[in-house]
């Protein structure tokens, strides 16, 4: 990843050389200068070979030892390390190919899976792996406010549109409802660039209400994103503080007790156990009273 933000730095490029062929009588070759066109310098070439030989070494590794390869496949981190150590190889495949087009910039876009590495330190930080699961808990709210910002975008974008063409506006930004789609977002999101403002008093009426809906819709789903937040935090935080032999969650089983055969009305001394208890709920004042009743069973007394 270092490596992929350096190499487009203007210091770590040099410049590409063209070999242009000059059509004279004895067909001389001449090499000219083309400072336009920069290319990376060929130490990162070897850096990211050894880094994607690694990658891929250690993908094996972890691929073969893994006790269920199913679910090593299933993995959504292993996903992410086989996609970006496989763009490397594509890139590579691609640039040999298609050497003679102008702009490789357009082959290097292939590179910026790599950044998807970064996902891999969830592993390691607990700090993302709270993130993530807020953001799977709050994942029903993060869709309703998505849902509510195209909503209020469209509507903004289209009213901003025709609130400029009301009055004469020869300095008018918003020539199409798509190119107001940008502003209502940069508008509700509270970022404001400042590349398109309204002119007109509509205009402007439009884009007051735009923000303080935009301020609303952001902030109505936000607490309870920060509750689960909290909650998460909170459980990491007191799961830290348990020894390690206890922060394995292990269900609990219910104590059973010793096993009781049902009784058995056919036997006496059985018949006469249930019957004695029948006569004791039955009539429980007079409980220390002498109790002489007879079994269900065969008619013995108990």
């Amino acid at each position: 990843i270092l490596s992929f933000c350096l190499k487009t730095h203007p210091n770590m490029r040099v410049p590409a050389i063209k070999n242009i062929t000059v059509q004279t009588s004895e067909s001389a070759v001449a090499w000219t200068l083309d400072k336009i066109q920069t290319n990376p310098h060929d130490a990162f070439f070897y850096i990211e070979c050894v880094c994607n030989a690694w990658f891929t070494f250690e993908i094996i590794i972890r691929f073969v030892a893994s006790p269920s390869k199913l679910d090593f496949v299933r993995g959504a981190v292993n996903i992410i390390d086989f996609t970006a150590t496989l763009s490397f190889y594509i890139d590579l495949t691609l640039q040999k190919l298609a050497s003679h087009l102008e702009n490789a910039d357009i082959l290097e876009f292939f590179s910026i899976i790599r950044i998807m590495r970064l996902f891999k330190l969830t592993r390691h930080s607990a700090g993302l792996k709270i993130l993530i699961q807020t953001f799977k808990a709050s994942a029903g709210e993060l869709i309703l406010l998505v849902f509510f910002l195209v909503l209020g975008i469209v509507i903004f974008a289209s009213l901003v549109y025709y609130a400029e063409r009301i009055q004469s506006n020869p300095e008018n930004d918003f020539n199409s409802i798509p190119l107001g789609l940008w502003w209502a977002l940069v508008t509700m999101t509270t970022v404001g660039y400042g590349d398109m403002v309204p002119k007109t008093y509509a205009g402007m009426f439009v884009g007051a209400l735009c923000a303080l809906a935009g301020v609303l819709t952001i902030a109505l789903p936000v607490p309870v994103i920060v509750s689960n937040f909290a909650m998460f935090y909170s459980h990491t935080q007191a799961r830290a503080k348990l020894p390690k032999k206890r922060r394995r969650v292990v269900p609990i089983e219910v104590p059973r007790g010793p096993h009781r055969r049902p009784p058995d009305l056919k036997n006496p001394k059985d018949a006469c156990k249930a019957g004695r208890q029948q006569q004791v709920m039955a009539d429980l004042p007079r409980r220390n009273q002498t109790i002489r009743t007879r079994g269900p069973g065969n008619g013995e007394e108990c």
